[in-house]
């Protein structure tokens, strides 16, 4: 089955081939069939995602799978959340991930509480008018460090420290963070969803 991916960033797209690859499922790319990006206005990660889903569904006229994820630290209520991707811009610097790092580094300081998850919330859809989409939720708990550690992953990967590892995401060499992430356990799930009520496999 062919399914659109709903984003344009290739080691998203990297990851979730390796885990949606017991169902021979194909991933396509919104961008690689022309499609932009959909605007998030939403507060939750499962609205966006539903909304990311339905926006690549309809433009491709198939079935497609969307993902919405980032970062929930409890000493800033959630944040920086569903602007994860975008956090430094919030206070004027640019976006990447060096700068959101920076910025999110410099918000917990002073902070004893460091107590923080990956969210990852991926729907999928069989079209952009289908009433029952597929939903599934994978928290990844952690920890957050003063200073970076770690070459791999991206985003927020150098910060979080995982406590029953012993390492930061980013010290995860891919097949590890494909056994743990917050992605590995949304798209567990989202495969029992996919044989359950698509019939796959």
């Amino acid at each position: 089955m062919r399914l659109v991916l709903a984003s344009n960033n290739a080691k998203k797209l990297g990851e979730l081939q390796a885990l949606f690859a017991p169902l021979a499922i194909e991933l396509v790319t919104q961008g690689s069939l022309g499609i932009p990006e959909a605007e998030e206005p939403y507060l939750t990660f499962v609205e966006n995602a539903l909304t990311k889903a339905r926006h690549a569904a309809r433009a491709a006229g198939a079935a497609a799978i969307a993902d919405d994820s980032g970062l929930c630290v409890d000493a800033l209520k959630g944040a920086p959340g569903v602007l994860s991707a975008r956090y430094a811009t919030l206070f004027g610097q640019p976006k990447s991930d060096a700068d959101n790092n920076r910025v999110l580094l410099e918000r917990m300081a002073g902070h004893a509480e460091r107590r923080a998850r990956f969210i990852s919330v991926l729907v999928a859809v069989r079209s952009a008018d289908d009433p029952e989409p597929l939903i599934a939720l994978g928290r990844w708990d952690g920890e957050l460090l003063r200073e970076g550690r770690g070459e791999g992953g991206f985003g927020y990967d150098p910060l979080l420290f995982i406590p029953a590892l012993g390492r930061t995401v980013a010290e995860l060499d891919a097949a590890q963070k494909n056994r743990h992430s917050h992605r590995a356990l949304a798209a567990a799930q989202m495969l029992g969803l996919m044989r359950e009520v698509w019939h796959l496999g």
